[in-house]
C-alpha cells in the first residue's frame, strides 16, 4: 500500500487534534498516546492512559486495505507524520518527557511502541538495526586476525 499525500495530511492532522488536547503552557501531564488502526474502517482512534479519546479520523486508504502487513505499514506511514510535525507540534505538546505513542489493539493491550518522544533517548529503527550483529561479529573476527 503506497501512501498517497491525502494519507499523510489526514494522519498528520489527527496529530495536530492530539496537540489540542496539550496545548503549550498548561501544566504538563503525564501521559502515553494510545492509537489504535482499524483496517476494516480506516478509521485512526487516539486515546491518553485514561481512556478518554482524543481524537478520530478516518484514513481513506486503509479502509478495507488488502495488505496483510496492513499493521505494519500503518505504523511506517503514523511514524513518518509524527517525525514530520515533531519540531512544529509534538515537542511542544503539554505532556511530560519522555512518552510515547503506542499502537494498540481493541482491547488496549500494547501492541509496539511507535515513537518515543524524549530529549535525551534517540530510538534507532529496526530496519538499521537488522544485521548488526552479523556485522560487529565479523568486524571482531577481522581484528582478531
Amino acid at each position: 500500500m503506497e501512501p498517497t499525500p491525502q494519507t499523510f495530511q489526514q494522519i498528520e492532522r489527527a496529530i495536530r487534534k492530539i496537540a489540542d488536547h496539550f496545548p503549550p503552557g498548561q501544566d504538563a501531564v503525564m501521559t502515553d498516546i494510545h492509537l489504535q488502526v482499524k483496517p476494516s474502517s480506516g478509521e485512526l482512534l487516539a486515546y491518553d492512559d485514561n481512556d478518554e479519546e482524543l481524537t478520530r479520523i478516518v484514513v481513506e486508504q486503509w479502509i478495507e486495505a488488502p495488505d496483510e502487513d496492513f499493521y505494519e505499514v500503518a505504523t511506517r506511514q503514523i511514524c513518518h507524520c509524527i517525525e514530520n510535525v515533531r519540531t512544529a507540534i509534538v515537542d511542544s505538546m503539554a505532556v511530560m518527557h519522555p512518552f510515547s505513542f503506542v499502537l494498540v489493539d481493541e482491547d488496549g493491550e500494547t501492541l509496539r511502541d511507535i515513537y518515543l518522544v524524549d530529549d535525551e533517548t534517540l530510538i534507532l529503527s529496526h530496519e538499521l538495526l537488522e544485521g548488526l550483529d552479523e556485522e560487529l561479529d565479523q568486524f571482531l573476527r577481522d581484528l582478531l586476525q
